[in-house]
């Protein structure tokens, strides 16, 4: 059994290349879960050497890292996500970090550094992907034992898109009486381009918080250092403009009017918001104006989603946690 094995769950993206040139000749074993829904052609021509590519599911990312630390045999498994760079000297620093742990540290975070743009202020899109230097537990970079992954199930496989089954991960393992102890590794991960929806596209998110609810409780976000957010501000303002709409229907024009302007000036503020910090281009303020008008109604419609269909979500299978206590808890952890 190797002191540490990597796990990278792909897509395929073009930043995968230069991932693994990052990683070229470290000593350890790196698997990459190809979880790409076709895989007509090759993940990799020719799969450098000491990596081995195993296919995915297309189930999402917990379902492929699951896939990945239960095909290695070692004490760690450091994961990385697909669109981060290794700076210079990581892996040192990960063995480095790994020979801290005590016996009840069960994992061990990365640093992330995003880089900022030269010259003028960042977007709400890049701002957004700086928030993942403050997260508490990103998998972009992140390493646990491998029998403290086996006694807690792994990653949960309700959660299907890249968002929230690295908190709900974290909640279970601090649960289970471990520490998840913060590294001096880093890792870059540069701001890949997103088109004019993205902002809309990532409130489907929402729908993974009324999961994070019930299977942790109403403080789940303190416990797991995760922003509040505005989710109060989207209901009220979609409420307010569900019920402008109601009144134009029926007739209500006064009514009608109060509720419409009242969703509009929401939106409008919520735009504001989003400007202000930003470069104010002609680009970034047409974008930010266009998504602010929708962005309350679509997280609002995932979040109702969500709780609707969590008795579904809540009758399928969870972790499959191994029984008993670990060889790591065994020992005094």
């Amino acid at each position: 059994m190797s002191r540490v094995a990597v796990v990278v769950p792909t897509l395929g993206r073009r930043s995968l290349r230069p991932l693994l040139d990052a990683l070229a000749g470290i000593d350890a074993p790196v698997l990459l879960v190809d979880d790409r829904p076709a895989r007509d052609v090759p993940l990799l021509d020719p799969v450098p050497v000491g990596v081995r590519v195993v296919p995915g599911r297309a189930a999402g990312p917990a379902a492929a890292r699951n896939l990945g630390w239960r095909a290695v045999e070692a004490d760690w498994v450091a994961f990385l996500d697909d669109d981060v760079v290794p700076t210079p000297g990581w892996y040192a620093a990960l063995i480095a970090d790994l020979a801290r742990c005590a016996p009840a540290d069960g994992g061990s975070c990365g640093r992330i550094r995003v880089p900022r743009p030269a010259g003028r202020r960042p977007t709400d899109w890049e701002r957004n992907v700086a928030g993942l230097e403050q997260a508490r537990w990103a998998t972009a970079d992140l390493a646990y034992r491998r029998p403290v992954l086996a006694e807690v199930g792994g990653f949960d496989e309700r959660f299907p898109r890249a968002y929230r089954e690295d908190a709900d991960l974290g909640l279970r393992v601090v649960a289970a009486g471990y520490r998840i102890r913060l590294g001096d590794r880093q890792v870059e991960h540069p701001v890949r381009p997103a088109g004019w929806t993205v902002s809309v596209r990532l409130q489907r998110g929402n729908a993974d918080d009324a999961l994070m609810r019930a299977l942790h409780g109403r403080r789940w976000r303190a416990a797991a250092g995760v922003p509040r957010g505005r989710r109060g501000a989207h209901l009220l303002t979609t409420g307010l403009g569900v019920a402008g709409l109601a009144a134009l229907l029926t007739g209500h024009r006064a009514l009608a009017a109060g509720g419409l302007a009242a969703y509009a000036g929401g939106a409008a503020e919520l735009a504001w918001r989003r400007i202000a910090p930003g470069p104010r281009s002609a680009v970034e303020v047409a974008r930010m104006a266009v998504t602010s008008a929708v962005l309350p109604t679509a997280a609002s419609w995932w979040w109702l989603q969500g709780w609707a269909a969590l008795p579904f979500r809540l009758a399928a299978p969870g972790p499959r946690a191994s029984p008993g206590r670990s060889p790591v808890a065994a020992a005094g952890g």
